[in-house]
């Protein structure tokens, strides 16, 4: 949690890359035409983070309840992001980015696993900025599997159950080594979490643009930027 006098600023921002669908639906295309317009804007995005000063952003790209979406759906989307890591890693190791993944990326295609796996090799040792992606992510499996984590570590005597507390669980979840996540964006209109950072989020500051994301470009992003800086950030306490 930010100290009292820290000012406010932007560490970390996460994203819900939502309404590719109806942004391709609009103009007559087929949905994975949305998906491929979508992976442009990342790093377009990535840039207008870098013009902020924000070190890390963090990315819903496909979450665990996604499977259940048309399988030439599923097979375009993983190929659009194994075509964005081969495209942009050159760019990412420039900008000293380092790339890494939350989620279980075994169950996605070999060839995207490949491409992802060899982008977060090369990338390792960048420290300027943090492009997180979450594929194949749930909040709630997550949590879980913490609890798991945990429960193993007490069951070896590792750990003591009175020594369970809000930062071993942090300790346990796959941002353990990012910031806490300042903003939270949704595009395309929709209010909910849809299963995402639901530990993470507990005191970020949400806005939800009825942008689709294949649209949201730099300028809607400094709309957000501009709304963040407008609140004020409490944390329970009284002004």
């Amino acid at each position: 949690m930010k100290m009292e006098n820290e000012p406010m600023t932007i560490h970390h921002v996460a994203f819900i890359m939502d309404g590719n669908g109806r942004w391709a639906k609009q103009r007559n295309l087929p949905r994975h035409e949305g998906h491929k317009e979508g992976c442009k804007r990342i790093i377009e995005i990535f840039d207008a983070c870098k013009k902020h000063h924000i070190k890390v952003m963090t990315l819903y790209a496909f979450s665990t309840e996604n499977w259940n979406r048309p399988k030439m759906e599923i097979r375009h989307l993983f190929h659009y992001l194994k075509v964005f890591f081969e495209t942009n890693i050159n760019k990412l190791m420039k900008d000293k980015a380092r790339v890494q993944v939350m989620g279980d990326i075994s169950k996605l295609p070999e060839a995207t696993q490949k491409v992802i796996i060899k982008a977060i090799e090369k990338t390792k040792n960048n420290d300027d900025y943090v492009l997180n992606i979450a594929l194949n992510y749930g909040s709630k499996q997550e949590l879980v599997k913490a609890t798991k984590e945990i429960a193993q570590e007490v069951k070896e005597g590792k750990v003591n159950i009175d020594e369970i507390n809000e930062q071993m669980i942090s300790d346990h979840l796959y941002t353990s080594n990012l910031p806490e996540i300042d903003l939270m964006i949704r595009t395309s209109g929709e209010q909910r979490l849809s299963n995402y950072l639901l530990y993470q989020l507990a005191y970020s500051e949400f806005i939800f643009t009825k942008t689709y994301w294949p649209d949201f470009n730099e300028a809607e992003f400094d709309k957000c930027v501009e709304e963040f800086y407008r609140r004020n950030r409490r944390f329970g306490r009284i002004e």
